[in-house]
């Protein structure tokens, strides 16, 4: 008579893609465990090529987890090759804390090939506390031996991973230093004794390298205003991305464009966060390949870099943004961007808590860019308000046209136009000067417009106009803008309805003259 057999479920795990064997060779032992104790194994969990550091990378580990607390699992066991198969976690409490989950589930884990039982029993508890023990710390030390290696390599001038950058491109060398061939994104090498170096890339990448530190140094460019300039030239960064500030920044500051090998500039041990390293732990190999721009252009560059940001104090940083006030009468996020004198806009928040509070340090209270939040949520209250005072003043004539929109922006007339209703908020781009900037929604681009002006503090409404159309996707009026008188000015709401009619009328007189004048 055949012996009942329990169902189980096995998890398998291994490190990396290199153990091609050993998610088959665990559930190998697995199964010869589950046979010796009359197991059959119904499902299994598994994580290929995770490390056993940590939870969240491991899909598998989770899931097994999740069925097990819901009470939806249908097995009684779940079989693991070892201790280390579970985890490598650093803290063993977690290791622990897992498998008591489990097991107050009323499904207990087994070891198979640990040479003690795991039943609770003191030399149990003691076994398995030693090897979760020993598990984590295999990582440690394998992770200093690692580090180790690839320090004593970086010092020689061999690149450790990572990509090569904008203008440069990995090629492979044999072990005596002969140059082999490049390698392509995702290519890598497959003889272990082979090395990877960094020599210049594409002809127009590295001009543009040249063109950048150029920018920086003979036109005293800001590193926002390369990046535009760049992409105003319609040059594209590796995978065609436009060029940012974080691109510019990297070319202009990173050692290897001077021919510098670096290795360890950030941080990031045991699946711990990446942090910066601090330049006393940079392994660097100065001359290891051949630079893109000399020594002294490079060192220029840092030296600028440095003298905008790095090396001024609060109050130095200030008074060069008093200088700028002073020189242009306002500011703005984008004369920071742009200023070669100032640091960057992100800076100044870091600094002093904002841009606001930086502009305010040194005087000026006007707009530091777009609207915050609030403003735009206050405007989105004030539109829907004014749309239900115009559909009442009409008597019903007038509806709200909300199909498609989660928020209503159009107002459909009786016979059947729509006109969309644009809020304009006002800000001050000069000391005394007063403009309202709008950004209408394709779909309302080429529609009658309400334009709807708001006061200098943008919270009541200042003046109204139908227009129509705005065409544009984003532009600003003046106070008195010639665009104005191309439609109707309101002087309350319920005027709209009249207003339409009107404008009909003026367009197709304006209509009429036209085809008079051509057939002329």
């Amino acid at each position: 008579m055949n012996p009942i057999l329990a169902p189980v479920a096995q998890y398998l795990r291994m490190s990396t893609e290199h153990q091609q064997y050993s998610l088959q060779n665990q559930a190998e032992r697995v199964k010869q465990y589950a046979d010796e104790h009359n197991f059959e194994v119904i499902q299994t969990y598994s994580d290929a090529a995770k490390s056993g550091l940590v939870l969240r990378s491991r899909k598998g580990l989770q899931q097994l987890l999740k069925d097990v607390v819901s009470g939806v699992a249908g097995y009684r066991a779940i079989l693991v090759y070892d201790v280390s198969r579970w985890g490598r976690f650093q803290d063993t409490d977690e290791a622990a804390h897992y498998e008591f989950l489990c097991r107050s589930a009323g499904i207990p884990v087994h070891y198979c090939a640990e040479t003690f039982a795991n039943d609770g029993s003191m030399p149990s508890l003691i076994m398995k506390a030693l090897k979760r023990t020993m598990a984590g710390e295999y990582s440690r030390e394998l992770g200093v031996k690692i580090l180790a290696g690839q320090r004593r390599m970086a010092g020689l001038g061999f690149k450790q991973g990572g990509n090569p950058g904008y203008g440069l491109q990995r090629f492979l060398v044999s072990a005596d230093g002969t140059l082999k061939q490049p390698l392509a994104t995702g290519e890598h090498k497959s003889i272990s004794s082979d090395r990877v170096v960094l020599r210049p890339g594409r002809a127009d990448e590295v001009q543009c390298v040249r063109e950048i530190y150029r920018m920086l140094i003979d036109d005293k460019k800001s590193v926002y205003a390369i990046a535009r300039e760049l992409n105003g030239r319609g040059i594209p960064r590796v995978g065609g991305w436009k060029w940012d500030y974080g691109a510019v920044y990297t070319v202009l500051t990173h050692p290897k464009y001077a021919g510098h090998n670096v290795h360890g500039r950030t941080s990031q041990r045991l699946s711990t966060p990446t942090v910066p390293a601090p330049k006393t732990d940079w392994t660097i190999a100065y001359g290891a390949f051949e630079a893109l721009v000399d020594p002294d252009t490079f060192a220029e560059a840092q030296r600028i870099l440095q003298t905008r940001t790095i090396a001024k104090s609060d109050d130095e940083v200030l008074d060069a943004l008093r200088r700028v006030y002073a020189e242009l009468g306002r500011l703005s996020y984008s004369i920071i961007q742009f200023s070669p004198d100032l640091p960057s806009p992100s800076t100044l928040r870091n600094r002093f808590g904002g841009l606001q509070q930086a502009f305010e340090m040194v005087g000026y209270s006007g707009s530091t860019g777009p609207i915050s939040a609030k403003t735009r949520n206050r405007l989105q209250h004030i539109r829907i308000a004014l749309m239900h005072e115009i559909v009442a003043a009409s008597g019903d004539r007038i509806c709200i046209a909300s199909r498609g929109e989660r928020l209503p922006t159009r107002l459909r007339m009786p016979s059947g136009r729509l006109v969309f209703v644009l809020m304009s908020y006002c800000f001050k781009p000069w000391k005394d000067t007063l403009r309202w900037r709008v950004s209408p929604r394709k779909a309302g681009r080429r529609l009658f417009t309400l334009l709807v002006r708001m006061n200098v503090e943008n919270e009541t409404i200042r003046d109204l106009f139908l227009l129509p159309r705005i065409g544009e996707r984003r532009t600003s009026f003046e106070d008195a803008d010639s665009r104005l008188n191309c439609g109707v000015r309101l002087s309350n709401p319920s005027q709209l309805y009249t207003a339409v009619q009107q404008l009909c009328r003026t367009l197709a007189s304006n209509d009429s003259r036209s085809g008079d004048t051509s057939s002329r």
